[in-house]
């Protein structure tokens, strides 16, 4: 499913109703995404579909643009770099897990918790699960982003919080004062 939804992606100008994938941002940017499909190989993980060639099919204006084919891994295992670390860019990392529990002991086994995500049919379950995720943010089912929500991450992926009543209070500066309390009448 995850190679078929990759392959679905046109490439092009992101202004353009039907591109699916922009470029990155920089020449920089290009090479560090394909230099971590490359140990992604390297370390073993299965290529399922894309790779750090240049795309195909990508024309006009838009051809010189900086382009990743959107990349699917398989038998990725968490100590690999493609897992442990952040990328930023269309690189999907595919790790089995046996339970649920093992699931949970892999999302939270990173430097890094900015987001994660959870799907069940069970509402509360996921729920459930997601309190146990070391992530400033947890979707469930996809749940869209909610722009009054407080946003950050834990661990080495931020400190503080930003949006919302918790993202106002990182511009407050507080006092405390303490007053000695009259004594009372005897």
């Amino acid at each position: 499913m995850a190679v078929e939804t990759a392959k679905g992606f046109t490439l092009g100008d992101p202004m353009s109703e039907a591109t699916r994938l922009g470029p990155l941002s920089s020449q920089m940017q290009l090479e560090r995404v394909r230099d971590y499909i490359r140990k992604g190989v390297a370390e073993g993980a299965e290529l399922l579909t894309g790779g750090a060639d240049k795309p195909e099919g990508v024309e006009g204006k838009n051809a010189g643009g900086y382009f990743v084919k959107p990349t699917v891994f398989g038998k990725v295992k968490n100590s690999m770099a493609i897992a442990q670390e952040e990328i930023f860019g269309p690189v999907l990392s595919i790790i089995a897990y046996k339970d649920e529990d093992d699931a949970v002991r892999i999302a939270n086994d990173t430097p890094y918790g900015l987001a994660g995500g959870v799907w069940s049919k069970d509402d509360a379950h996921a729920m459930r699960v997601a309190k146990r995720l070391r992530t400033g943010q947890v979707d469930i089912n996809g749940g869209p982003f909610n722009m009054f929500a407080p946003f950050g991450g834990f661990k080495q992926s931020g400190h503080g919080r930003e949006l919302g009543k918790y993202g106002l209070e990182e511009f407050l500066e507080l006092k405390s004062v303490q007053l000695k309390p009259e004594p009372k009448p005897a």
